[in-house]
């Protein structure tokens, strides 16, 4: 994808996944679902390119990642991926390991909320995709394996060691590395892992209006709050302090300040423009 031209989120068609726009949010599918929606070098390349772009988007307020056809990703293609990964030599095999740690890096580093609604089968690249997402939500019957160790592999893929302990505790995420079993919906709520738990008809549409509420919102405050909640895991409190004091001055300079303090004085709803 070339940065140096505007991003046109409402004509942007991807090539290895379902894309839609709608006032400010967008929602991204895989788009195999007989297969459980696995990733390809080629989808995992242009979701990178995506995220990466996503920082040039100021349109795009909200990122909606779904499911399809009942799950979410089985992660990796076992006949695309996995077999051509045994066949390869180090060198190339540190080249796909850096560029799918890069697509990681690129949700994290986008200035937009995530926010992945998981239905079925979450697994493996599926699971650290909802890993890396922002706010998490879950059908009933969703499964969520962290499965590395089961294929011969290290947990620690992706970064999900360090990710996953943040959200859940040191102790369950070695549980779910160690072991590569299923974390269930119920037990994903319980251990904070998911925000809440949808009937899976209603999973899209409650996911949704979540995030509608955040388009809604102070966009520019919101992808501030994100940079911070990223930059302040290896701070000491007294940079973590300081950032944060930068950080709200700069949004104090912001109009969607200043109309909340007009919207309360005129005892009225603020309309914000993210700006």
């Amino acid at each position: 994808m070339n940065r140096s031209k505007a991003f046109d989120p409402a004509h942007y068609q991807p090539e290895h996944f379902l894309w839609d726009f709608d006032a400010g949010v967008a929602t991204i599918r895989l788009n195999r679902p007989e297969r459980k929606n696995p990733l390809t070098f080629d989808s995992y390349a242009e979701l990178r390119d995506l995220f990466r772009t996503l920082s040039y988007a100021p349109d795009v307020h909200v990122i909606v990642f779904a499911s399809n056809g009942g799950n979410f990703s089985s992660g990796g293609d076992v006949h695309e991926i996995i077999g051509p990964l045994v066949a390869m030599d180090m060198p190339e095999l540190l080249q796909f390991t850096r560029m799918t740690g890069d697509l990681v890096k690129a949700m994290r580093e986008c200035p937009q909320t995530i926010i992945a609604a998981v239905q079925g089968v979450s697994a493996g690249a599926g699971a650290i995709i909802s890993m890396a997402s922002d706010l998490r939500y879950a059908s009933p019957d969703a499964k969520t394996a962290f499965l590395f160790n089961r294929v011969g592999l290290a947990g620690c893929d992706m970064g999900a060691c360090a990710i996953l302990p943040r959200l859940i505790g040191q102790g369950r995420a070695s549980e779910l590395l160690y072991f590569g079993r299923s974390l269930s919906a119920e037990e994903g709520l319980d251990w904070g892992y998911y925000n809440g738990v949808f009937e899976a008809e209603e999973l899209d549409e409650k996911v949704l209006g979540l995030a509608r509420k955040i388009a809604d919102g102070p966009t520019f405050a919101n992808a501030m709050t994100k940079n911070q909640l990223n930059l302040e895991w290896d701070m000491s409190l007294p940079a973590a302090i300081e950032a944060e004091a930068q950080a709200q001055a700069i949004c104090m300079k912001t109009q969607d300040f200043e109309r909340a303090y007009r919207a309360f004085v005129d005892k009225r709803k603020p309309e914000f423009e993210g700006n």
